[in-house]
This record gives C-alpha cells, structure tokens and sequence, in this order.
C-alpha cells in the first residue's frame, strides 16, 4: 500500500511542476512594451488581438486591423489597415513605426522570461505581454 501511494505522489508531483509552453492564443489582448528598438510611449496601450480569421488592436492613436497567417512558428500580416485619427506627432511616429514592423513580420518565438517576440525580416523585435486585467 505504501509503494503505491508513494508512486502516486511521485506522479503527482512530477505532474504539478509541468508548465505549458507559451502559444499565440485568439482572443487574447497583447501589450506591446517595446516597438522593435524602440520602447511604447504614450498614455493608449499599443495592443495586439488575434481573432480566428484577423488581427486587430491599438497603434497607440488609431485601431489597426489585418489578415494574418499562422504556421507553426512563422507568421505573417497582410492587408493591414487602420483608421486616421490624428495625435501628437511622437505617437504619430511610434505608431507608423509599429505599422512599417508589422508587415515586416516573418515568426514569433518566446524569449527566457516568458515574454513573445514577434520578429521582423531583420532587426529587433516587436516585444508584447498578455494583458493583465
């Protein structure tokens, strides 16, 4: 009786500390905090959503929509559009920057401290958390 009790809590134990790996999820809010080199300026969260179909969120001053294409690790956005409000000229460029970035991207990953990383053809990536309600 012992022995299988012991193994059960070995099991269990073993199955507690399991974590599951990161992954894109729809319907989940992400939180830029840097724009390739560039860290997130301005009061409006720059925001990332994945729907089935589409992606959608926030530049920091207008909303922002587009097809996207999923493969694994490999993503790409296509057909991105937004709305035309104007805002202060530095969210204006942060904005733009997020945009140019955008369709530049080619895979996601996620980096040591659990944080995903979608890259472009080359430089730095766009770098997002899940939001936090």
């Amino acid at each position: 009786m012992k022995k299988i009790l012991l193994a059960g809590l070995a099991i269990l134990s073993v199955s507690g500390c399991a974590v599951e790996p990161l992954t894109l999820q729809n319907e989940v809010t992400y939180i830029a905090e840097w724009i390739g080199d560039e860290p997130v300026v301005g009061r409006n969260p720059v925001s990332l959503t994945f729907s089935e179909d589409r992606a959608y969120g926030n530049a920091g001053c207008n909303h922002w929509f587009a097809s996207y294409q999923l493969d694994g690790q490999k993503l790409r956005f296509s057909e991105i559009g937004s709305t035309r409000k104007m805002c202060a000229e530095h969210i204006m460029k942060q904005e733009q920057h997020f945009l140019e970035l955008l369709s530049q991207i080619e895979r996601w990953d996620v980096s040591k401290i659990d944080q995903l990383r979608f890259w472009p053809t080359e430089g730095a990536p766009l770098r997002v958390w899940p939001e936090q309600n």
